[in-house]
């Protein structure tokens, strides 16, 4: 057992050294370059020397690891800086490009949102960001010609913009553009199939309900933020945003379906599993793959395997695998994407904070799962309290009430409005009546989230500076290891 102990903190401590390396290398990005890598390299020779020297020493050699694994973080974190031939480096400059559309297009009621990768053959890389009108539009995998001025991102106010933009390896902006599509065909053709599907299932959504109804489902089932209109601020205002973006809640109710679906077919349990593992794959694909998502992603399969091995008795492995995983692959979303970061946290509130609020709702009435939401809920709630507080200054009095009501109907609109959109593949009329259905559970969210909206004290204004964010974590993560024990999953 202590053994086991031993290796579980061994590992904690190598994924932590590994994102504190990123940590490091973002704060002090001013005083890299290329160049500095050289350096680090050394760095790293040296404590392989000492290293081999120093085997027998277990102190020094568990040192020397976590130094090691710091500084391949801060080697990732160096690999996503821009090349000497990115296209930042035109910054003010007009200049034209050929390059396609790398990501889905972010559609919104005043113009469409692309990113576009510049072509290897062409003068700079990288990817550009710009808006363009509703029409013409562009898909996935289209090739443009474009003509414009480069802009390098800059902060806005207190908001890192520019930051926001590396999540998606954005390196530059492109103002008053000129394009011209000259060809199709181009990215990845899995994706490309998958954004086809993704299109005629919204073309599905919208035969079924009208605006903002449309949007709430393309929002449960696929992450879709565009035309929810006024219910959109609403739902700021209530503190529910977050039903309608895709996070863990939405995957464990995928991977729920896939896993009950199976069973009751006689799949066996291995077979099942791969199936649900592959079914969330192309549910994160569908939903856009935001640094939120996947890591939603990521920890909806690990609880799978943990249910497939039997159990998962180190939760704070698993979320620390999760967070290292997703770096590896894009290290900006450590620090820059507030997405990522409170998805991260509701996550750790969930696991850790809930043992400590059960001992004190203990008085709650179990009936309808009440005791069980409101636990659940303040436990997501208070731990992610400081971060918006600093990131969107508004607190929102009535989110732990509102979230009470409307959570235990989400998986029930998600359910019938993905079988409306399967049913109308094959009968019109069938689908037709389960949308009724699906509006009615729709109707009920939304005449809660209106009338909680609108109340005048539904919502404060307030901000707290970036130093009492770092002291509330430190309490609140101490008053967790003195007096909770995480939950241990025996699955």
């Amino acid at each position: 057992m202590k053994l086991h102990q031993s290796k579980s903190k061994t590992f904690f401590a190598f994924c932590f050294s590994f994102l504190l390396g990123i940590v490091v290398f973002e704060i002090f990005e001013g005083y890299f370059s290329h160049d500095s890598f050289g350096i680090l390299i050394l760095i790293l020779a040296l404590c392989f020397s000492i290293f081999l020297f120093a085997w027998k020493q277990r102190v020094v050699r568990f040192a020397l690891l976590c130094v090691g694994f710091a500084i391949f973080g801060m080697f990732r974190s160096g690999f996503a800086l821009p090349s000497q031939k990115s296209i930042a480096s035109a910054d003010g400059q007009k200049t034209t490009f050929i390059g396609y559309v790398a990501s889905e297009p972010d559609v919104r009621i005043d113009g469409v949102r692309y990113i576009v990768k510049i072509d290897q053959t062409q003068q700079y890389r990288g990817k550009v960001y710009f808006k363009n009108n509703l029409y013409p539009r562009y898909q996935y995998g289209d090739v443009l010609q474009m003509s414009c001025s480069v802009k390098k991102p800059e902060p806005i106010e207190n908001f890192r913009y520019d930051k926001y933009l590396k999540n998606f390896n954005v390196e530059a902006l492109c103002t008053h553009p000129g394009v011209t599509k000259i060809g199709t065909g181009r990215g990845n053709p899995i994706m490309r199939s998958i954004l086809h599907t993704k299109n005629i299932v919204a073309q599905k959504i919208n035969i079924f309900w009208h605006e903002p109804y449309a949007s709430f489902v393309a929002g449960l089932l696929y992450g879709y933020r565009g035309g929810l209109g006024q219910l959109s601020e609403e739902f700021n205002r209530t503190g529910v945003t977050h039903i309608v973006a895709i996070s863990g809640y939405n995957i464990t109710i995928v991977s729920s379906f896939f896993m009950i679906l199976l069973m009751h077919l006689y799949v066996p349990r291995k077979r099942a599993f791969f199936i649900a593992v592959f079914g969330i794959i192309v549910f994160t694909l569908f939903a856009g793959a935001s640094a939120s998502v996947v890591r939603a992603a990521i920890m909806g399969i690990l609880v799978l395997t943990a249910r497939q091995m039997g159990r998962l008795s180190s939760p704070a492995n698993a979320l620390i695998l999760c967070a290292a995983l997703m770096c590896v692959h894009n290290p900006n979303v450590l620090l820059w994407d507030a997405g990522f970061q409170l998805s991260f946290l509701a996550t750790i509130g969930l696991v850790y904070m809930n043992p400590v609020l059960e001992s004190r709702c203990s008085k709650v009435p179990e009936v309808l799962g009440i005791r069980e939401s409101l636990i659940s809920t303040l436990s997501a709630t208070i731990i992610t309290l400081p971060l918006i507080l600093f990131q969107f200054e508004r607190l929102s009095v009535v989110s732990v009430v509102v979230n009470m009501l409307v959570l235990p109907m989400v998986p029930v609109v998600m359910y019938l409005g993905f079988a409306t959109v399967l049913i109308a593949f094959f009968s019109y009329h069938a689908a037709l009546l389960l949308s009724w259905i699906t509006w009615l559970c729709m109707q009920y969210i939304v005449q809660i989230v209106h009338f909680f909206g609108q109340l005048p004290f539904a919502s404060i204004d307030i901000s707290i500076p970036f130093w009492l964010v770092l002291v509330s974590y430190a309490v609140m993560f101490g008053m967790i290891y003195k007096t909770s024990k995480p939950k241990t999953y025996q699955l």
